[in-house]
């Protein structure tokens, strides 16, 4: 079961629903489970409507071979063709909210991997190889590559991006970060690279970020801001 429409409700109130001021149908549906993700789109007053229906994305694509760019764009593609299967199909209405039998949507998902000296990483399997891969970002600093797709169902129409961000830490970043966030209940293993970047445990020891921090984060606002205002382009709607 997805969660409930509360997270909409959570949204920015301060800040105007760029969904609503681009005509576009809302809530958005977001295929993603991301605290992140979820975090990115309240702060930009996005009204949304979590959906997300997972898929085996170890078993797609080629870590070692694939360009970051084309594995992550490949991975929110495939995330979308699963949940919009998944929606046609009539698997997702006890998850959709209110009202029902509504058809056209907005849907988003996204992927990120984190590249650090030559190396993708994804989200940790274990504490270990978080430790491991924090290790690594104090000599070498971790890029983030994040992709974005939105679909408008029922038309099927769909734009893409990808947006890059790099992250320069302190090179005396603590050997005890790791267990400092896991005994803050911080959600490092379900993030890519192990990286929190909004967390202030995290933020003490970052020298600057090369890019933004929401799209350090797992979702470029930017981004977004232009996929929505293509897509209401192709659709030719008038905002």
């Amino acid at each position: 079961m997805s969660e409930t429409s509360t997270d909409a409700a959570t949204a920015s109130s301060t800040v105007p629903d760029p969904v609503v001021t681009l005509g576009l149908p809302t809530p958005l549906l977001l295929g993603s489970a991301s605290f992140s993700r979820k975090l990115v789109l309240q702060e930009m007053g996005v009204h949304f409507h979590v959906c997300a229906r997972p898929i085996d994305e170890k078993s797609l694509g080629d870590r070692t071979r694939d360009a970051p760019h084309d594995l992550v764009r490949n991975l929110a593609s495939a995330k979308m063709q699963h949940l919009v299967r998944e929606i046609r199909a009539g698997n997702c209405t006890d998850d959709l909210p209110a009202p029902l039998g509504r058809t056209e949507w907005i849907v988003l998902t996204g992927d990120q991997v984190v590249t650090c000296d030559g190396v993708i990483l994804e989200k940790p399997e274990s504490v270990q190889e978080a430790r491991d891969f924090v290790r690594r970002y104090a000599s070498n600093p971790p890029s983030t590559v994040g992709s974005c797709v939105l679909t408008h169902l029922p038309s099927g129409t769909q734009v893409s991006g990808i947006d890059t961000a790099t992250v320069h830490f302190d090179p005396r970043l603590p050997d005890d970060l790791v267990d400092r966030l896991l005994a803050a209940d911080a959600p490092i293993l379900s993030c890519a690279g192990g990286l929190m970047v909004e967390h202030p445990f995290v933020k003490e020891h970052i020298v600057r970020i090369d890019g933004t921090e929401d799209s350090v984060m797992g979702l470029s606002k930017d981004l977004v801001l232009r996929l929505l205002d293509e897509l209401r382009e192709k659709l030719g709607k008038t905002a």
